[in-house]
């Protein structure tokens, strides 16, 4: 970072503006702004080619998590969305219709519905995870060494203390249940 934009961030006095909420009032608008422009150019590269599909974030949300863990429930997937079933009810269908998606029942209870990419969807889900892991190379490419373990450590640090070791175990863990996909045997 340069030396202005240092200044900046700390202000003159060497704190950062809202470091406690006890000893300022005035919240940390530094890191929130940046956050929503990062998090909007982000995202934006996505949106770009899921217009092309007329397909918005939620779709993205879905399948790049059934295209993460193949075999996903409905019920893990709206536990991981932290969203309601009447909110995936919508997004969900259209993807199924338009072949992004297969539902098959599970082995042992034939009521739950196990959900995997499809070729199609596996192609689109790769091809959005190529976008969006291009912009991360790029501001990595920017930063000193040992820059990615600190993004990875400061986005840790803003999932809720009560979900973090569950999000640790779905980006680094064993959530694949590997079970047969539709049409194999």
């Amino acid at each position: 970072m340069s030396q202005t934009l240092l200044n900046r961030a700390t202000g003159a006095s060497g704190t950062r503006p809202g470091a406690s909420p006890d000893a300022q009032s005035v919240p940390d608008y530094d890191l929130i702004e940046l956050f929503f422009f990062a998090y909007r150019d982000f995202v934006g590269d996505a949106d770009r080619l899921l217009e092309e599909f007329g397909f918005g974030r939620a779709h993205h949300r879905v399948l790049h998590f059934v295209n993460r863990h193949p075999g996903l429930t409905i019920a893990e997937l709206l536990d991981i969305l932290n969203i309601t079933k009447q909110s995936l009810n919508r997004v969900l269908k259209e993807l199924l219709d338009q072949g992004y998606v297969a539902a098959q029942a599970g082995e042992n209870d034939r009521r739950q519905r196990r959900l995997f990419p499809t070729a199609k969807g596996e192609e689109l889900a790769l091809r959005l995870s190529h976008i969006q892991a291009a912009r991360f190379g790029r501001a990595l490419e920017r930063l000193a060494d040992g820059a990615r373990e600190g993004a990875i450590e400061f986005l840790l640090a803003m999932i809720d203390e009560p979900a973090r070791a569950r999000v640790q175990n779905l980006v680094w863990g064993d959530l694949q249940h590997n079970p047969k996909r539709p049409g194999e045997k």
